[in-house]
């Protein structure tokens, strides 16, 4: 007896000194029901929403179908969302649990609170810069069998590249993912059409965005190291740069500084995260619905003063590039090829030209946006999506030879009509951010034991959790204002990997070869996968 009662002794003690946080936790029934409850009432918002917009355009129902595909799209889409919300919650949480500043239970509650509230006030920029790499004749026709073989395709092969790395508690990227089934998509359908694969991809704006991509881990690890030593310079405090001693939690100040950091790292995940399954939403309601939600209706009677002064204005500009050359017929094929192919000819302008001033009279003879019949808005959000791509290429095509007036002059057309497509309603934002903040609830202890115990040779130190949260927070804030998708999962790893480098403990070298395989693979992976999908539901579709 005595034997045994020492052994347990032993056992406790060993486990009050051991710094591993406790994972592990009983299912609460109550927390469940909650859980559950949640997700009824995001559905029935959404449906609900979907069911007001479409009584407030008066549009007519005179089949199922389109809302049968609606829920289906939707599901997959806000699905995404739900798996990209377990898939990196790590990133906001590793630290502070295995600092013991917060426990397990409690950091992933707090981490998906601030993932909603990011979604929320998120400016939406990088939902459509996410949405600008998808092929511009597959967006005209996104109500199109081959609009939805597009999101469905791009959506599934992202859930399954996500939760196969997740299964085996690889931190991969989920912007990476996305932006790879994207491309994919883009290279099968230029195939399928008799052209060149690269040909149906907007190389530009992937290239920007894999620049972004790439040089995250690079700017996570070295900032993250540089921010470390500093701190070690000017905080001459050890037990920062020490592992924690037992479960004991660390002085408050320490504390408070790794729960801001953990807050700032979920507000930012959910603000430029979130936005790429609201593009990819707005898609399928253009594709679905567009009498309501093909333009913004919201718009308010005083902008079309403006609208019709920057139109004046880009008219003037483009007809005097157009200048001795007519357009017999329509002038939508000529811009649509320019657009998809980047080459500028002598009917882009005319032609440029000729589109403006249709969507000049469209407007204006109804008087207003809220006010074109259902019948043509389609056609007109068409129109409108082709002049203001066409116009986003043109700043930067050299051919143009556009003076910096008159790049002015079509920037501030193209704000104007890019309010009448560019929005995203309210009730989206929510169902986003609710499938968002739930999914951090779910399945994150894979990960976050990678990030906390895996990476590094020691145990994370306060030190370096505050610091390599710094640096994550700091990047996705930034990339969010500039409106362009970062990885939170590759700058919150490779910071953790910096500060472990920074302070001497040395990295795993197993880990990080297998999180840089997953770097390199994810997407050819994710651009394979997408391609087969596509090609597959192209024939069924």
């Amino acid at each position: 007896m005595t034997s045994l009662a020492s052994s347990v002794d032993l056992a406790e003690d060993r486990e009050g000194h051991d710094p591993k946080p406790k994972l592990d936790h009983p299912l609460d029934i109550r927390a469940l029901l909650v859980f559950l409850a949640v997700i009824a009432l995001g559905l029935a918002f959404t449906a609900w929403s979907i069911y007001q917009d479409l009584l407030e355009s008066g549009a007519p129902v005179t089949t199922f179908l389109p809302f049968v595909l609606l829920g289906v799209a939707l599901f997959i889409a806000l699905g995404f969302e739900f798996v990209n919300g377990f898939h990196d919650t790590a990133n906001a949480v590793a630290t502070v649990i295995y600092t013991h500043s917060m426990p397990a239970p409690v950091a992933v509650v707090w981490s998906g609170f601030f993932n909603f509230l990011g979604v929320l006030f998120s400016t939406g920029a990088v939902a459509f810069g996410i949405v600008s790499l998808l092929p511009v004749e597959l967006i005209l026709q996104v109500g199109s069998q081959a609009g939805f073989a597009m999101v469905f395709a791009l959506l599934i092969a992202a859930i399954m590249w996500n939760l196969g790395t997740w299964w085996l508690g690889l931190p991969a990227s989920s912007s990476h993912t996305l932006i790879g089934s994207i491309i994919g998509v883009g290279i099968a359908n230029a195939l399928m059409r008799g052209r060149d694969g690269t040909s149906g991809v907007d190389w530009g704006k992937a290239i920007d965005i894999g620049y972004a991509l790439l040089l995250s881990p690079v700017v996570g690890f070295v900032s993250a190291a540089l921010l470390l030593l500093a701190l070690k310079f000017t905080v001459r405090k050890p037990e920062l740069y020490q592992e924690p001693k037992g479960q004991a939690a660390p002085p408050w100040w320490i504390r408070g500084l790794l729960v801001l950091t953990c807050t700032g790292v979920s507000f930012a995940h959910g603000s430029n995260d979130g936005q790429k399954g609201m593009g990819l939403i707005m898609l399928i309601l253009i594709g679905t619905v567009p009498t309501s939600y093909a333009l913004n209706r919201a718009l308010p009677p005083s902008h079309m003063a403006a609208f019709s002064k920057a139109s004046h204005e880009a008219s003037e500009v483009v007809e005097t590039k157009a200048a001795g050359y007519n357009v017999l017929g329509d002038p939508r094929p000529a811009v649509t090829n320019y657009v998809a192919q980047h080459q500028l000819n002598e009917g882009t302008y005319p032609s440029l030209a000729v589109l403006i001033r249709d969507i000049a009279n469209q407007i204006e003879t109804y008087g207003s946006i809220s006010k074109i019949p259902f019948a043509a808005v389609g056609n007109t959000r068409n129109d409108i999506y082709l002049a203001s791509e066409a116009l986003r290429f043109l700043a930067k095509d050299k051919a143009a030879e556009l003076s910096d007036a008159d790049k002015k002059v079509l920037k501030e057309y193209k704000d104007q009509i890019d309010q009448a497509t560019k929005f995203i309603p309210l009730w989206v934002k929510i169902a986003v951010a609710i499938a968002l903040g739930l999914g951090t609830m779910i399945g994150w202890r894979r990960i976050v034991v990678t990030v906390g115990e895996k990476i590094g040779k020691q145990h994370l130190t306060y030190g370096q959790g505050a610091s390599a949260e710094l640096v994550a927070m700091g990047t996705i804030a930034a990339a969010d204002m500039y409106g362009m998708p970062v990885s939170t999962t590759h700058v919150l790893s490779s910071g953790v990997a910096g500060t472990m480098a920074a302070n001497g403990a040395g990295v795993q070298m197993a880990t990080i070869q297998k999180l840089l395989m997953a770097w390199v693979l994810t997407l050819p992976a994710a651009i394979t996968l997408s391609a087969s999908l596509y090609f597959l539901l192209r024939q069924v579709m």
